[in-house]
Parts: C-alpha cells; structure tokens; sequence
C-alpha cells in the first residue's frame, strides 16, 4: 500500500479534489484516472465548459438532496438523480454543464476524469447514463456495495465503457469489513466519504490530505475495508493503466501536445458546438 497527496482542497463550495495529473506521464498506480473531485454543491459549479480527450462522469451520492441537470452540445439533456451516474466522452470535443436540479438545495457528488484509450480521443463524442434504480446492489453482513461502474462480487453493472475501470460505493457499519477482489495488472485506490474506516489495516478519513493507493501487480489481490470507528463509507477506484502521457490545458487533456493544441483551436473555432438554449 502507497499513498497519494491530495494537489489540491477546495473548501470554498465544499469540494475535496482527490488529485489532478497535470502533464507528461500518468501516475501508473491512478492511471487511467485523471482527477475526482468529491462535492457538496447548490449553485452552478459546473457552468458552459469544454472537454476533450477523456471522459467525464458524474456519480450523485443517495443522500443528494436534489439531481443535476445535465445538457452537452451534443444535444442531450437529462436530470441525473441521486444514486445515478452520467458519463460523457469527450473524444474530439464537446460543451458541458451540469446546474443542481432545484435552487437551494445540496447536491453530493463525485465528478471524475477519466482517460481514453488514444484511439477513441480521435473519436466523435458521447454519453449515456445509468439510472439509480438500474445500479446493481451486493448486501453482506453489514456492507453495502453499489456497483456503478464495473463489477463486484457475482453482479456487474450494466454498463458498457470506453474504459476498463470500477468505481464502487461502499456503505459499512461499525465493526464491519469487506474484502474487495482487484484485478491483476489493474491499479486501485480508496477514497474516504463518510466517517473513518481502515484500508489494509491503515486508518484513513475525509480530512486527511493523503488516500490509500494499491499500485498494479501481475496477480490478483484484495483490499480489506473496515469500519472501526463507527459507520464509514467509501469509494474504490480501480481500472487497468493505459500507460499514455497526458498533456492539459484547462479542461481538456490528450495524448500530445499537437493534439492539444488541435484541440484547442478547434474548439476556438466552434467545432465543439454549443449548448441549446434553456
């Protein structure tokens, strides 16, 4: 077990920004994620914005006291509602926002950045959604698994990715410990969302400026989770490294600095599209 500082905390808004990779070579035991911010919001934190390159999704947390709505220049327009996931891929490029649902009330979230294999960062842009209800659920004697992303246990989301990645919503009760089966070659870390809780024995918590990271190795192992103080939840993280440099310019990231720049003078030029009006 390694660990990995938080860049950067946002407390302004509520954010938490777990880590944001910032040019030439991915981190290998993160890669292929980019960035997660970790949000309380009720204002328009995410107004018109371009990405390209990488994927963006947004995970709302059960306890969201309201969804987002979510539009691209794509022409979708969605409200993604607590417990749902929205993902987009920006390929060549596309314009975003998403506004919390309703005035004044708070949305809990996780906003993640996710690379694209180099040949899909060429590609037209897309997006779909999963809804809460279509989540697939593992209970075990005090634990909670959600399973947005990926697989877990004998169930797998329903989802189909760009991205060999799994993100898990992990609910515990005090006293209780789940072990978390993570592939080999592919690279894991826990990021804490409520309460403190252990990972491979380490005590880990929101505040603290570090997260526990499981770098890739070439047999399958497991992450211990357990809740020692009280109720704890977290999110694990995991995927298969794509091994590609990253080169950023705001929001949007790609695999050379020409494409970078390709990318920036096209969405100069508008070929992002726009957003319809409200």
């Amino acid at each position: 077990m390694t660990h990995i500082a938080r860049l950067q905390r946002m407390n302004h808004g509520s954010h938490f920004r777990a880590f944001t990779l910032r040019g030439g070579q991915p981190v290998t035991a993160i890669d292929p994620f980019l960035a997660v911010d970790h949000a309380w919001t009720s204002g328009p934190t995410f107004p018109p914005h371009p990405h390209a390159g990488f994927s963006a999704v947004s995970y709302l947390f059960l306890d969201s006291e309201t969804g987002i709505d979510n539009r691209d220049s794509l022409g979708n327009r969605n409200l993604i509602q607590p417990g749902g996931l929205h993902w987009t891929a920006a390929g060549t490029g596309v314009v975003h926002e998403e506004v919390p649902a309703e005035t004044g009330k708070t949305v809990h979230m996780l906003q993640v950045f996710i690379n694209l294999p180099l040949q899909l960062q060429g590609a037209a842009p897309f997006a779909f959604s999963l809804e809460a209800r279509d989540v697939p659920v593992v209970q075990l004697p005090g634990v909670k698994v959600r399973v947005p992303l990926g697989g877990f246990a004998d169930v797998r989301s329903p989802l189909s990715l760009p991205t060999e990645v799994n993100l898990l919503d992990i609910s515990l009760e005090p006293g209780a410990q789940v072990r978390v089966p993570i592939a080999a070659g592919h690279g894991a870390f826990v990021m804490p969302i409520d309460g403190e809780l252990s990972v491979d024995g380490q005590p880990f918590d929101l505040m603290q400026a570090r997260l526990p990271v499981s770098p890739p190795q070439p047999e399958e192992r497991q992450l211990s989770l357990r809740a020692d103080q009280g109720p704890a939840k977290a999110v694990l993280f995991s995927g298969r490294p794509l091994g590609q440099p990253v080169y950023w310019q705001g929001p949007l990231a790609l695999a050379s600095q020409e494409a970078l720049a390709a990318a920036v003078e096209a969405y100069q030029r508008g070929a992002f599209g726009t957003l319809q009006a409200r």
